[in-house]
Parts: structure tokens; C-alpha cells; sequence
């Protein structure tokens, strides 16, 4: 059984489309160890306490300073022994040291068809607004592994969404959220938890 961390800062919509497809047994072999959120009032916290999900908070504000926080982050996430870490809209820079500790069992979701609109200062809404701007007909939804750069880890699934006419950045966040994180995040998980996932130098490989 696959014991995941998802970690998360806001609503937690991708928390719950996990937890949906763990229900309806579309993620077999696997199971939500515990949430963690850096915001208190992030209802991903609540989403998690109506399943009786461990959950808890812990904010770099409240820490002298950013390598305390790393380290109780750390030590913390490792007190729940889990197999893979989930960055489901996670707004914190993950700590190096939690990257090599958690090598290759760290994954993110990211709401663009990488390498476009991603890196630094593509998030949230941004990125939407960065293809709006561009004007491309195609984007999409990205899960990847996490490294030491910003969304240039190895890529495990990537899904396509059409871009509309009179699309603004809502409009496209919400398609993109439905027809491509919702399906491809949950769909990882389960690759990853039955074992059809490796990396080889540098790539991913997904046995039938």
C-alpha cells in the first residue's frame, strides 16, 4: 500500500480528486497518510478532516526562519513514513535537502502543457493568462517529478485542453482543472502506486 503526503495551500481541489478516485477505486493500492498545508485557513485542511485524514499546518511565519522551518517541515513529514509526496497547489519552495531524501517520490501538478508557461513566476491564474496572451490554441495539464529547478523534473503524463474563444484566465483554469489535473493526477498516483513507473536516465517509463 502506497502511504502518500499531499501537500497543499489552498482549496484543495486536486486533494479531493484524489480522494474521489481512491473512493471509486480509480488509485488502487494506495492511501492518504496525512495532509499538510502551509496556511491555516486553507480548506484543504477541512476536506481532509471530514475524511478523517491527519492533517496539520505548518507555516514558514512561524519560524525565526526558513532553515527551521525546512527542518521541522522535514522532520515532520518524516515522522509519517510515506512513500510518495504529492504537491497538489503547494506554494512553498520544496527544501533541497527534502528533494534528495525524496528523490524521484516527489510529484507536482502543473496546470500547462511543460515546457510552456512554466518555470518561475508561472502559477495559479499566471499561467492561464500567459497562454491567453500568447494566444495558442492548445494547452493543457503536466505531472511531473520534482528536482532542484522549477517544473523541469521528468514528466510523467501530460493531457491537452483546448483553448476557446472568449476564454479568459477563469474560464481556462477550470476547464483545464477539469479535463486535464483532475484525470491525470489521480491517474499517476495509481501508476506510481502499482508499480509502472520508473525513471531512467532522466525519463519516465510507464510499463503496460
Amino acid at each position: 500500500m502506497l502511504k502518500l503526503a499531499v501537500l497543499v495551500s489552498g482549496g484543495g481541489t486536486n486533494l479531493q480528486a484524489i480522494m474521489d478516485a481512491i473512493d471509486a477505486g480509480k488509485i488502487t493500492n494506495a492511501k492518504i497518510e496525512v495532509v499538510i498545508s502551509n496556511n491555516k485557513n486553507a480548506y484543504a485542511l477541512e476536506r481532509a478532516a471530514k475524511k478523517g485524514i491527519d492533517h496539520l499546518c505548518i507555516s514558514p511565519k512561524d519560524y525565526e526562519s526558513r532553515e527551521e522551518f525546512n527542518r521541522v517541515f522535514l522532520e515532520k513529514l518524516d515522522s509519517y513514513q510515506v512513500d510518495l509526496v504529492v504537491l497538489a497547489g503547494f506554494l512553498v519552495v520544496i527544501p533541497a535537502e527534502m528533494i534528495q531524501k525524496y528523490r524521484n517520490r516527489i510529484i507536482n501538478i502543473h496546470p500547462s502543457l511543460i515546457p510552456s508557461f512554466c518555470g518561475t513566476g508561472y502559477y495559479g491564474l499566471k499561467v492561464h493568462e500567459g497562454v491567453l496572451a500568447r494566444g495558442v490554441k492548445v494547452t493543457g495539464a503536466t505531472v511531473h517529478f520534482v528536482d532542484e529547478g522549477t517544473d523541469t523534473g521528468p514528466i510523467i503524463l501530460q493531457k491537452a485542453v483546448s483553448v476557446e474563444q472568449g476564454d479568459t484566465p477563469e474560464i481556462l483554469q477550470r476547464r483545464v482543472m477539469e479535463q486535464a489535473e483532475w484525470q491525470i493526477m489521480p491517474q499517476a498516483i495509481d501508476l506510481i502506486a502499482n508499480g509502472k513507473v520508473s525513471v531512467v536516465d532522466g525519463h519516465v517509463q510507464i510499463a503496460e
